[in-house]
């Protein structure tokens, strides 16, 4: 009987095996959607495209912890079912930016100064309308981890306190914008680059001045749970999250995400602005930096409430130091 039981094990693992298709095949794709309706599988890699060039865009290292303080507040009551950074505060136009990391491993340095930017607006009532420089903080914060080889989103934050960070109008990003995707107006990736070298100077056409460029944030601190997460976006803006990405995520295009099958890829840094209910389902409003060509024009959907793929598992943020 034992025996018997062992085979029927074997049998089963190896059929599974046998459906586990290439991540980014029709197969695969359409496997997805079979099997669930929470959320629409599609394409939006090309099937050739190499599974080394998508793992070289998870820039956050496996097994990342916040070490952060905690926030500790209590969470405002009766808050809207329903909440969009973009609808809030309309007037920070940083709010409406799907930013594209390129060839390189900066999701966790986007993921911040996304986040920091939106607060820096909201918390000056759109008076200062500004798009912090992902490249000087991925380039000059040594602290962070190994720029385009990945680094920590706490850091990036503490980064900001301790040091502050230039615009974009100082220094500009200098990987162009790139068709990661099925076939485009934007040229090829190309292979992954390697970290740029830190200038303290601004870039040769801008008039600005590296020193008095740099925007410093007062604070740096994690929440990690919904109510505290929720309550963080409603007072003070978008939050930075990191989460383990799974191959099916990679053909995500609309609904409300949820781990369904695939390998483990990586890990992966975001911006979350924003919460709700679809059919039912609770989840995250989510900004990826892989420009408007990935899943619902650059954003996304993510199940809520149950700390799906560790989305909700040491979310970090600060406030501007004005």
């Amino acid at each position: 009987m034992q025996s018997t039981i062992f085979v029927l094990l074997v049998i089963a693992a190896v059929s599974f095996a046998a459906i586990e298709e290439h991540p980014l095949s029709d197969e695969f794709i359409n496997r997805i959607n079979s099997v669930q309706n929470s959320w629409t599988a599609g394409r939006n890699f090309d099937k050739d495209t190499p599974i080394s060039h998508i793992k070289g865009l998870l820039g956050v290292p496996v097994g990342y912890k916040s070490r952060l303080p905690k926030k500790l507040e209590e969470p405002l009551k009766n808050l809207p079912s329903n909440f969009d950074a973009r609808e809030q505060w309309p007037e920070c136009k940083s709010l409406d930016v799907v930013w594209d990391q390129s060839t390189c491993g900066s999701c966790w340095a986007f993921g911040a100064v996304e986040a920091m930017s939106d607060r820096i607006c909201i918390h000056s009532n759109g008076t200062k309308q500004v798009l912090l420089s992902a490249r000087d903080l991925l380039t000059c914060c040594y602290s962070c981890g190994d720029g385009c080889d990945g680094g920590y989103p706490d850091s990036a934050w503490e980064y900001w306190v301790t040091d502050g960070i230039v615009t974009d109008g100082c220094q500009a990003y200098p990987f162009p914008s790139c068709e990661h995707h099925v076939p485009g107006s934007r040229p090829p990736c190309g292979d992954t680059k390697p970290t740029p070298e830190c200038m303290n100077e601004c870039d040769a056409p801008s008039t600005r001045d590296y020193t008095t460029d740099r925007h410093f944030g007062k604070s740096a601190y994690m929440v990690d749970n919904e109510d505290t997460i929720k309550s963080e976006i409603y007072k003070n803006g978008p939050v930075e999250a990191s989460f383990s990405v799974y191959a099916d995520f990679l053909s995500y295009k609309s609904g409300v995400y949820k781990n369904v099958s695939g390998q483990f890829m990586g890990g992966h840094a975001v911006k979350i602005l924003g919460w709700g209910i679809e059919n039912g389902t609770k989840y995250w409003l989510v900004a990826n930096s892989w420009n408007e060509d990935w899943g619902d024009k650059g954003f996304f959907k993510i199940l809520r409430g149950s700390d799906e793929c560790g989305i909700e598992d040491g979310v970090v943020a600060g406030m501007p130091a004005y």
